[in-house]
């Protein structure tokens, strides 16, 4: 996933399809039996005849899953954890931990079960590599028994990466009907230096921010679909039909598609074994056809090719030439003839025709398909499912439901089937299963017993997430299952931990069922609707309940317990606003730990820091971890890793030059040491620590080196420990750009507690700017037009009444009033701000008289609109009221900017 989408939205689809066409040009004519269709039946079934039991809950920022024939569930962990799901216990266990490099958006990415795998009990796994080489593995394991053999590895391939700039991994594995194995791979391209353009910098030093240099290289894995036969030696061979020759003489013989950004997840039809993908877009600002040439994409492959990227995009939409040496654009790239004449370029010149997408749509409404709702994005592709291959399956999913694709997106939350017409082309798309509500789906899949398995990722990035978790779909016919949800008012804490367990959401769509419940834990069973139950003894408990219906349909629900350690509390409260800073301002705080077993707080396991962060926008790369604690420097470590320097200098011992913090030790008194190492790191030299030459890295820009410095400085620095009450003046922003941001952090580790580990407890504190762009907006509906790079963003207001946008979580505490950019081209009206909802407490107003101006440009005025005061956090709502005539704006607003009260 990229970053810069950090767009979370939550959508509610309409229950109605849509019919379009999808522009794709036409391919072979293919007929094969039983395509796609609806089965006959052309009503949807009834959605509580779906039922979904959450399997397990609380995972790590899972990632994939491979789904067993005794239907035991094996689910990979980004950070390295693998895990398996008992079908019978009803346990989810770790079998293994892998050393995995986890930065940016790599990790234990991919798992996938051998197709004989009842035999062989093989599984592969595809991860980044843990230490400094920077590659990723497919590999082969042996599972025994209930523990994976990390000694039985046998990589198949070894992909060479970059780990300096984010972003794009992909790492999908998934096997088709014929046994071959397919992995996705991203661009693994600087997806944050575009300039508003696609990413081709063909300027010297600038590689790695070259798409041409991998999606569209035939001799690079990367930004690719691959496809090889596995051997019982654990090696693999090339099938026939893929793009290149076996011989290599064009491109890699693995390659099966290419021209893709993040091929995300991908799918084989079963039948047809045609390849679908979601391919995660760009943030661009090109003009295109929908709105912005930032589209993401669902992709269907009938035979191997090209798919266009970074040249084209969505219906082969193409980017002019950006030389970004002199920042003029050139012409488009022909889609039939494409050339990759890139410096970096190692491959053929002479590329395939470039392959339209099946479907795609940009961050704004899109014409084509309304459903699929608008602001970020992650498109993904899923199964195609045919009834009549699970006839024996006891969860069988409805004929209506027969050759659909399944298409899901993991930001917006929605999941969508898709039916295509007899020759595979778009017919028709609707809402699949909206009732479940998913948070972050991951990853979908049928398993053997005809019940759809889904992966949750949950809500919050690069963390655990209790909404995280495995949930099985099962669809019945007659009798429908009860649905089990457990409620608990603690799953960790000291002992004696009393908690309070209910059933009381459990629930059956029949409504003249009659429900039992029981209840398992630590060894007992309870046939309790809701009880109190106190756990003595420390441990970790699994908590099971099944629920019962009177026609003998059952359904289970797990939960985890941690007996005998409380986690600590950690809160930073401060005196003023908690969401901005002014100019000249302070930030009073006090930050308060305690423990229940900790009875006096541990300076040492306590941790606060406080930092000035210039890309404050974005900042889950950064929370996610500078290692040796600094915000400041998260990218620049990131950097060094990618850089020869490592070669020479380790952390702190010697090799052939002097360790990072030798360095930082002999300059950390000279005022002139951040200049002189900056210089030293882009022209070389030797001398100063004998006379082993330290070579020039040119390539680098100015400020790339004095970050490189500053960082290397900061390694002797004692890690300044933030007192736990104190005054801070905010005066670092002055120098930074508008995305700069101020991050209070304070965590506390406690001691652990007899059987239950340490447990830790952190909290951040945020202060953004107070100027916030309205095409920001967390929830709204209206337009957004995106202007060129001189005149910014810009929302357009259109149409009447109920058009309104709302940012959440906003503290209004000693705001005066807003000032609002305003363009007052349109019939007018008037701007009512709201605390809580849309219809909550006018909170301030203003009238914008109507006008009208020959250019976009022209006409902005700051308006100041007083608040009423209101002095505490809400969800500030900004609505748009007056008359207009159809296919006309009231008018125009840029940005809002919170004015401190005086």
């Amino acid at each position: 996933m990229n970053a810069t989408f950090l767009f979370w939205m939550s959508l509610i689809m309409p229950l109605f399809t849509l019919f379009q066409t999808s522009g794709r040009t036409a391919e072979t004519q293919l007929s094969p039996p039983e395509f796609h269709n609806s089965g006959g039946n052309s009503s949807p079934p009834d959605s509580t005849r779906f039922t979904p039991i959450r399997l397990a809950s609380g995972l790590d920022e899972p990632m994939g899953m491979a789904i067993l024939p005794n239907l035991d569930v094996i689910v990979v962990e980004r950070k390295g954890a693998i895990k398996r799901y008992n079908a019978d216990t009803k346990a989810m266990s770790t079998i293994a931990t892998l050393n995995v490099f986890s930065g940016i958006e790599d990790g234990l990415l991919g798992v996938a079960a051998d197709p004989n795998f009842v035999e062989n009990q093989w599984i592969y796994l595809y991860y980044g590599v843990g230490g400094d080489k920077n590659v990723s593995h497919l590999a082969r394991y042996e599972l025994q028994g209930d523990q994976l053999n990390i000694a039985s590895k046998k990589v198949l391939l070894e992909v060479p990466t970059q780990r300096t700039y984010c972003c794009h991994s992909a790492g999908y594995l998934t096997f088709d009907a014929d046994g071959m194995l397919y992995l996705s791979i991203g661009d693994n391209t600087n997806a944050e230096e575009i300039e508003g353009h696609n990413p081709t910098d063909e300027r010297p030093g600038r590689e790695l921010s070259d798409g041409q240099a991998t999606s569209a290289n035939s001799m690079d894995l990367r930004g690719k679909i691959l496809r090889i036969k596995p051997l019982p030696n654990g090696k693999y061979d090339i099938p026939d039909g893929n793009l290149f020759p076996r011989d290599g003489s064009q491109g890699r013989p693995e390659i099966y598609v290419m021209g893709c950004r993040n091929p995300f997840r991908i799918s084989v039809d079963p039948k047809t074994k045609f390849v679908y993908w979601g391919d995660v877009g760009p943030d661009t600002a090109i003009p295109a056809e929908e709105g912005l040439l930032s589209y993401d994409e669902i992709n269907q492959a009938r035979k191997p090719g090209f798919f266009g990227y970074p040249y084209f995009l969505g219906n082969n939409e193409g980017f002019p030439k950006y030389d970004f040496a002199t920042k003029k654009e050139g012409p488009k790239q022909d889609p039939l003839k494409p050339i990759n004449q890139s410096p970096n370029n190692s491959g053929i010149r002479e590329l395939p025709p470039a392959q339209p997408a099946m479907i795609w749509y940009g961050k704004g409404p899109s014409k084509r398909w309304p459903l699929l709702g608008k602001g970020g994005a992650s498109a993904m592709a899923g199964p195609v499912f045919y009834q009549d291959l699970f006839k024996e399956a006891p969860y069988q999913f409805p004929a209506y439901y027969h050759g659909k694709l399944i298409i899901y997106d993991w930001v917006r939350k929605w999941m969508m089937a898709v039916t295509l017409d007899a020759n595979g082309d778009y017919l028709a798309m609707e809402p699949f299963l909206p009732h479940l509500h998913i948070v972050a789906p991951m990853d979908l899949q049928f398993g053997p017993d005809g019940a759809l398995y889904l992966l949750a990722y949950g809500t919050n990035w690069f963390a655990k997430n209790t909404d995280a978790g495995l949930v099985r779909v099962e669809y019945s016919e007659g009798n429908r299952k009860p649905i089990s949800e457990i409620t608990i008012n603690h799953t960790a804490g000291a002992v004696p931990l009393k908690i309070q367990l209910s059933a009381g959401k459990s629930r059956d769509y029949d409504p003249e069922d009659r429900l039992t419940y029981q209840w398992n834990i630590d060894g007992k069973t309870y046939d309790k609707k809701e009880f109190t139950y106190t756990l003595t003894k420390p441990g970790i408990y699994d908590l099971l309940l099944t629920v019962t219906d009177n026609h003998g349909g059952q359904s289970s629900a797990s939960q985890q317990i941690a007996a005998g350690n409380a986690p600590p509390l950690v809160n930073i409260n401060v005196k003023g606003n908690r969401s901005f800073y002014w100019d000249g301002a302070t930030l009073n705080y006090s930050i308060e730990i305690s423990d229940e077993e900790d009875r006096l707080i541990n300076p040492s396991r306590t941790k606060a820091s406080f930092h000035m962060i210039p890309f404050g926008k974005d900042l889950a790369s950064a929370l996610s971890g500078a290692s040796h604690g600094n915000l400041r420097y998260a990218e620049t470590q990131r950097l060094y890793q990618s850089l020869d320097c490592k070669a020479c200098h380790s952390l702190d011992s010697k090799s052939i030059g002097p360790s990072l913090i030798a360095i930082a030790t002999r300059y950390q008194s000279d005022p002139d040491a951040s200049d002189n190492l900056s210089r030293k790191i882009i022209s070389g030299g030797s001398g100063n620590w004998g006379t082993y030459p330290m070579p020039p890295h040119a390539e680098l820009t100015a400020k790339e080196a004095r970050n490189l410095s500053g960082y290397i400085l900061s390694l002797k620095e004692v890690p300044a420990q933030l007192p736990l009450q104190g005054s801070i003046p905010l005066l670092e922003h002055t120098d930074a750009g508008p995305e700069a941001s101020y991050v209070l952090q304070a965590s506390y580790t406690d001691g652990g507690a007899q059987a239950v580990p340490a447990l830790t407890s952190s909290t951040v504190l945020v202060l953004k700017n107070p100027k916030l762009q309205a095409e920001d907006f967390e929830e709204g509906n209206v337009s957004v037009s995106i202007g060129t790079l001189n005149n910014g963003y810009i929302t357009s207001i259109p149409c009447g009444n109920g058009r309104f946008i709302s940012f959440k979580d906003l503290d209004l505490t000693q705001v005066g009033h807003i000032i609002a950019r305003i363009q007052n081209q349109g019939a007018g009206g008037k701007l009512v701000l709201r605390a809580d909802s849309l219809q909550g407490l006018k909170i301030g107003e203003a009238t914008i008289p109507a006008g009208s101006w020959k250019n976009i440009k022209d006409g902005w005025f700051d308006l100041a609109i007083p608040l009423n005061s209101l002095q505490r956090v809400t969800n500030l709502y900004l609505s748009f009221e007056g008359e207009v005539p159809p296919q006309k704006t009231l008018f125009y607003l840029d940005w809002i900017r919170f004015e401190k009260e005086r």
